[in-house]
């Protein structure tokens, strides 16, 4: 099977489509059409440097370079994850607990995958790692994102259930536990709907990407099972991590609830 090339012209009639959904929210409007019009832009040129990045990775397969990508790619992910918080931590916490937490759990599952599972020498090989990587920070970055966001939601709708825990006895993790399995629940639900989903409902994305370039289907099915496992692994414990560290930033050294480390976004922000 031969790739079929796509040229500007192809990307431009696609583009038609994305043209079409700003006038549709500019008629009714919703107000999302500039929105749609930056993302859409967005998206074209960040793909179209990466492409051009990873063109000359591939070529020196130098792990020097492949770090600094990497982090940058980790950076942009935790940055996301502050952002989308309708009540963000306060000073460094609203960006550490995020980038900690998909760094441990995304990084962490990404070399295991490597070393263990694929088997790829060196390791570090640009082709494998940095789509890997990308595919596990993306989405362990909307599961962390949606339980940090339900967390201090949650806290806040809920401090007054647990503060009279805390003055019933209880230590700050036995007070906010019921919060923090909310949260993490809601953070695992995207990757369970995916799993549940793929197949029957949708054609994940690396498995179209590999059917599209030529590759057998059961062997891009096997490697979307890897990749599906991989995610909701590194989905789950990222969340899990980012959850607890969290909920413990939201108590003192004397175990008191202290919301005031918490800072509300403007609406519309």
């Amino acid at each position: 099977m031969t790739l079929i090339s796509l040229t500007p012209l192809d990307l431009s009639l696609a583009a038609v489509l994305v043209l079409l959904l700003a006038w549709v929210s500019w008629r009714l409007r919703l107000g999302v059409e500039r929105r749609v019009l930056v993302a859409a832009l967005r998206s074209a040129i960040q793909l179209s440097l990466i492409g051009l990045v990873l063109k000359v990775l591939f070529a020196q397969s130098s792990l020097s370079l492949i770090a600094p990508v990497a982090l940058v790619m980790l950076a942009v992910a935790g940055w996301e994850v502050m952002q989308r918080q309708r009540r963000r931590y306060r000073g460094p916490w609203g960006y550490g607990i995020g980038a900690v937490s998909m760094f441990l759990s995304s990084f962490g599952v990404t070399f295991l995958a490597l070393t263990l599972v694929i088997g790829v020498d060196p390791w570090y090989q640009p082709q494998y790692l940095i789509p890997l990587l990308g595919m596990l920070l993306g989405n362990t970055m909307n599961g962390i994102a949606i339980a940090l966001d339900n967390l201090t939601r949650y806290a806040w709708e809920a401090r007054a259930r647990i503060e009279a825990r805390l003055l019933a006895g209880a230590d700050w993790d036995e007070a906010i536990g019921e919060v923090r399995r909310e949260a993490i629940r809601s953070g695992l639900i995207p990757i369970i709907n995916s799993m549940a989903s793929a197949g029957l409902v949708s054609l994940p994305g690396m498995m179209t990407g590999q059917v599209l370039a030529g590759s057998p289907p059961l062997e891009a099915a096997r490697y979307q099972i890897l990749i599906m496992f991989l995610i909701a692994g590194g989905t789950g414990l990222g969340s899990i991590f980012a959850v607890w560290a969290g909920s413990r930033r939201l108590f003192d050294g004397r175990q008191r609830l202290r919301l005031d480390r918490l800072k509300a976004r403007p609406r519309g922000g």
